[in-house]
């Protein structure tokens, strides 16, 4: 069993963690209801975590999240992923949300689009849910036809992707309804 160092630190939305291997950021896990369950979620997707003190470049990932997460339009595009372990498509759908500067958005289809065919739209929402580096990898800033929010697998679902492009000063034209 492989264990992956890991850290946690605290954000304008709550305690997160980041895990790390030597190619770079392997996953970040968004607040769960405690420091405990961030933890808990951590061992559940990489079987066994040690924390550590983050290394320089860990720690200038760490600080960019801090800073989005407090409102600052932080640029996390030359944060150093390791998504060997993802499939292609995924990547493709991961490499194309990162593009997306803070307080804007696009939309699943925009992405589909670019990648072969409006068709796909299903399956960039598919790969944004198993997105392993929320925040750096923005899946936040992806949102359905219409403006609706679309859905967001994090603790809280749909609130905290409204509360981060809040804080991100993104224009979300949304008001629920019976039917969403």
């Amino acid at each position: 069993m492989t264990q992956h160092p890991f850290a946690s630190f605290e954000t304008a939305i709550g305690v997160c963690g980041v895990v790390w291997g030597p190619h770079g950021i392997i996953g970040v896990q968004l607040p769960m209801s405690g420091e405990g369950r961030t933890r808990l979620r951590l061992q559940q997707r990489y079987d066994a975590i040690v924390e550590t003190p983050p290394p320089a470049d860990v720690q200038y990932a760490i600080d960019g999240m801090i800073e989005l997460l407090d409102g600052k339009p932080r640029d996390l595009t030359d944060i150093a992923l390791d998504l060997t372990d993802v499939p292609d498509f995924h990547r493709q759908v991961y490499g194309i949300a990162r593009t997306i500067a803070p307080g804007k958005t696009l939309t699943y289809g925009d992405i589909a689009k670019r990648i072969g065919g409006v068709e796909l739209s299903r399956d960039v929402g598919q790969a944004l849910g198993r997105n392993p580096c929320p925040i750096v990898v923005p899946c936040h800033r992806v949102l359905a036809a219409g403006g609706k929010p679309g859905g967001f697998s994090a603790n809280g679902g749909v609130a905290t992707k409204l509360k981060m492009l809040e804080i991100e000063g993104a224009l979300v034209n949304y008001t629920p309804s019976l039917f969403d």
